[in-house]
């Protein structure tokens, strides 16, 4: 059984459409991530399928549970951890009180374990706690009563790099002990570094579901090259090259493009010139999300 199940799920507010049609699933124990600009329907989708508005139709799952249905959401709930986008938290109180109050509600096993991980201010109101330290906080929150499910919408805004390094290591260790993580996020270089599978939200329709691994396939290598002398004009034009770039330097040609057709065939190519330099990698994989988005600006 998966833990969390979309299925045919639409929401619309009047005239507008926010997610059309939206189904996927998320296996016990995976990290799957859900990609997308801001405005491309994340937030809304994690919404519904946590139970804070009921879908226009189709249905969603957690655990098992209905999460439309009040008694089966509580049970749902009691076994997931949230931390929305800019998560909020009463300014007047300190950050050990409103630890103190979810510990009530649901729980903490795990919250010396998670404090000594993010290590939030907490002695200190949180009207004086900076983004990053709020988002410490609500990351605690969301793991303290050691749930088997967490949904996490852009766990690491606000976080600096080293913490975000320590947040990405964390969550792979959850996935290590059977915690399922649906994880949303439009910064696509975390996403690669910890993720199982992702799908990809264009304008509130899902565009693609697929591993990361796949993912990366589709972009290809970036290969740059430096040539002695000079190149024909028709040097690398086969089947699997785009974007060629070929720039003269030094008495030598610097060659460049994204290659994703037969690796032979390049093989064969790149033998054919006197290579002084060869640098091979994986595209990035924004340039996976804008073959989804065609470089419009979908925000």
């Amino acid at each position: 059984m998966a833990a969390i199940e979309l299925r045919d799920l639409t929401k619309r507010y009047g005239d507008l459409v926010a997610v059309d049609d939206v189904s996927f699933e998320v296996e016990a124990g995976e990290v799957f991530g859900f990609l997308g600009p801001n405005g491309a329907g994340k937030t809304t989708t994690l919404r519904t399928l946590l139970g804070m508005q009921a879908p226009s139709s189709g249905t969603v799952s957690i655990l098992g549970h209905d999460t439309t249905v009040e008694s089966q959401r509580l049970d749902a709930l009691a076994d997931t951890g949230f931390l929305p986008s800019n998560p909020q938290f009463d300014e007047q109180a300190t950050g050990r009180e409103v630890l103190d109050l979810h510990e009530s509600l649901k729980g903490g096993s795990r919250r010396a374990d998670l404090l000594s991980r993010f290590e939030p201010p907490l002695d200190r109101p949180v009207r004086e706690y900076s983004t990053g330290n709020v988002q410490k906080l609500g990351i605690v929150q969301a793991f303290m009563h050691d749930p088997d499910v967490v949904v996490l919408d852009e766990p690491t805004s606000g976080l600096d790099p080293l913490l975000q390094d320590r947040f990405n290591e964390f969550v792979r260790d959850e996935r290590e002990r059977g915690v399922t993580v649906l994880f949303s996020s439009h910064v696509l270089s975390e996403v690669r570094r910890i993720c199982d599978r992702v799908a990809v939200l264009r304008d509130g329709e899902l565009v693609a579901v697929e591993d990361v691994e796949t993912l990366l396939d589709r972009s290809g290598k970036v290969v740059r090259a430096r040539v002695a002398g000079d190149v024909p004009e028709d040097a690398f034009d086969i089947s699997g090259v785009s974007d060629l770039a070929r720039r003269p330097i030094d008495g030598a040609t610097r060659i460049s493009f994204t290659f994703t057709g037969d690796v032979d065939a390049l093989v064969d190519e790149l033998d054919r010139y006197p290579l002084q330099e060869l640098d091979v990698e994986e595209a990035p994989l924004e340039d996976v999300f804008l073959d989804f988005y065609g470089g419009g600006d979908d925000a």
